[in-house]
Protein backbone atom coordinates (compact mmCIF):
# COMPACT_ATOMS: atom_id res chain seq x y z
CA UNK A 1 0.00 0.00 0.00
CA UNK A 2 1.36 3.65 -0.94
CA UNK A 3 2.04 5.57 1.69
CA UNK A 4 2.44 9.44 1.58
CA UNK A 5 3.69 11.89 4.34
CA UNK A 6 4.30 15.07 4.29
CA UNK A 7 5.68 17.39 6.36
CA UNK A 8 7.49 21.11 6.79
CA UNK A 9 4.83 23.13 7.15
CA UNK A 10 3.94 25.78 9.78
CA UNK A 11 3.57 29.51 10.28
CA UNK A 12 5.65 32.20 8.55
CA UNK A 13 5.14 35.90 7.56
CA UNK A 14 4.54 37.23 4.27
CA UNK A 15 7.66 37.41 2.38
CA UNK A 16 9.28 33.99 4.23
CA UNK A 17 10.03 30.73 3.13
CA UNK A 18 9.19 26.56 3.79
CA UNK A 19 10.47 23.95 2.56
CA UNK A 20 8.01 21.26 2.06
CA UNK A 21 8.63 17.09 1.87
CA UNK A 22 6.99 14.47 0.98
CA UNK A 23 7.86 11.05 1.72
CA UNK A 24 6.64 8.26 -0.73
CA UNK A 25 6.76 4.36 0.05
CA UNK A 26 4.96 1.65 -0.84
CA UNK A 27 5.69 1.68 -4.49
CA UNK A 28 8.49 2.38 -7.18
CA UNK A 29 8.97 5.99 -6.86
CA UNK A 30 11.76 6.98 -9.06
CA UNK A 31 9.52 6.73 -12.52
CA UNK A 32 6.33 8.30 -10.96
CA UNK A 33 5.16 11.60 -11.77
CA UNK A 34 4.51 13.36 -8.83
CA UNK A 35 2.71 16.56 -7.64
CA UNK A 36 2.13 19.36 -4.78
CA UNK A 37 -1.23 19.87 -4.11
CA UNK A 38 -3.02 22.76 -1.92
CA UNK A 39 -6.03 22.88 -0.52
CA UNK A 40 -8.83 25.86 1.77
CA UNK A 41 -11.47 25.00 3.36
CA UNK A 42 -14.38 25.33 1.31
CA UNK A 43 -12.05 24.64 -2.22
CA UNK A 44 -11.52 22.31 -4.40
CA UNK A 45 -7.92 20.91 -4.02
CA UNK A 46 -5.46 22.65 -6.82
CA UNK A 47 -2.03 21.47 -8.11
CA UNK A 48 0.11 23.98 -7.64
CA UNK A 49 3.69 22.07 -8.73
CA UNK A 50 4.83 19.04 -10.70
CA UNK A 51 7.64 16.72 -11.27
CA UNK A 52 7.66 14.16 -13.89
CA UNK A 53 9.88 11.39 -13.37
CA UNK A 54 12.90 12.54 -15.72
CA UNK A 55 12.83 15.69 -13.57
CA UNK A 56 10.73 18.23 -16.19
CA UNK A 57 8.75 20.61 -13.91
CA UNK A 58 5.68 22.76 -14.18
CA UNK A 59 3.51 25.06 -11.76
CA UNK A 60 0.74 26.90 -11.76
CA UNK A 61 0.61 30.50 -13.03
CA UNK A 62 0.16 31.76 -8.77
CA UNK A 63 3.27 29.90 -7.69
CA UNK A 64 5.65 30.23 -11.14
CA UNK A 65 9.03 32.06 -10.21
CA UNK A 66 8.61 31.67 -6.36
CA UNK A 67 7.92 27.85 -5.93
CA UNK A 68 10.68 25.04 -6.73
CA UNK A 69 9.56 21.28 -7.05
CA UNK A 70 12.34 19.04 -7.13
CA UNK A 71 12.79 15.06 -6.28
CA UNK A 72 15.40 12.70 -4.38
CA UNK A 73 14.99 9.22 -6.11
CA UNK A 74 17.64 7.61 -3.40
CA UNK A 75 15.31 9.14 -0.38
CA UNK A 76 11.92 8.38 -2.03
CA UNK A 77 10.98 12.18 -1.63
CA UNK A 78 9.95 14.94 -3.62
CA UNK A 79 10.45 18.15 -1.69
CA UNK A 80 8.70 21.64 -2.66
CA UNK A 81 10.82 25.02 -1.74
CA UNK A 82 8.14 28.02 -1.45
CA UNK A 83 9.85 31.10 -1.05
CA UNK A 84 8.38 35.28 -1.02
CA UNK A 85 5.23 33.63 0.77
CA UNK A 86 2.05 35.60 0.61
CA UNK A 87 -1.24 35.15 2.97
CA UNK A 88 -2.89 33.61 -0.11
CA UNK A 89 -0.99 30.41 0.19
CA UNK A 90 -2.09 29.90 3.21
CA UNK A 91 -3.44 26.02 2.76
CA UNK A 92 -2.93 22.59 3.93
CA UNK A 93 -0.18 21.18 1.34
CA UNK A 94 -0.85 17.73 0.01
CA UNK A 95 1.64 15.62 -2.57
CA UNK A 96 0.45 12.90 -4.37
CA UNK A 97 0.40 11.63 -8.39
CA UNK A 98 -0.26 13.35 -11.15
CA UNK A 99 -2.56 11.92 -13.44
CA UNK A 100 -2.10 13.96 -16.06
CA UNK A 101 1.61 12.30 -16.56
CA UNK A 102 0.28 8.66 -16.44
CA UNK A 103 0.73 8.28 -12.49
CA UNK A 104 -2.41 7.65 -10.51
CA UNK A 105 -3.66 9.58 -7.13
CA UNK A 106 -2.88 7.54 -3.73
CA UNK A 107 -4.49 7.46 -1.00
CA UNK A 108 -4.24 10.98 0.07
CA UNK A 109 -1.95 12.08 2.98
CA UNK A 110 -2.55 14.02 5.92
CA UNK A 111 -1.23 16.97 4.35
CA UNK A 112 0.60 19.70 6.16
CA UNK A 113 -0.22 23.12 6.81
CA UNK A 114 0.98 25.92 5.68
CA UNK A 115 -0.12 29.57 7.19
CA UNK A 116 1.37 32.66 6.13
CA UNK A 117 0.81 36.30 7.92
CA UNK A 118 0.60 39.30 6.43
Amino acid sequence: QVQLVESGGGLVQAGGSLRLSCVVSGTIFMGNAMGWYRQVPGNQRELVAAIAGGGRTNYADSVKGRFTISRDNAKNTVYLQMNSLKSEDTAVYYCNGDPRYGTRWFDWGQGTQVTVSS
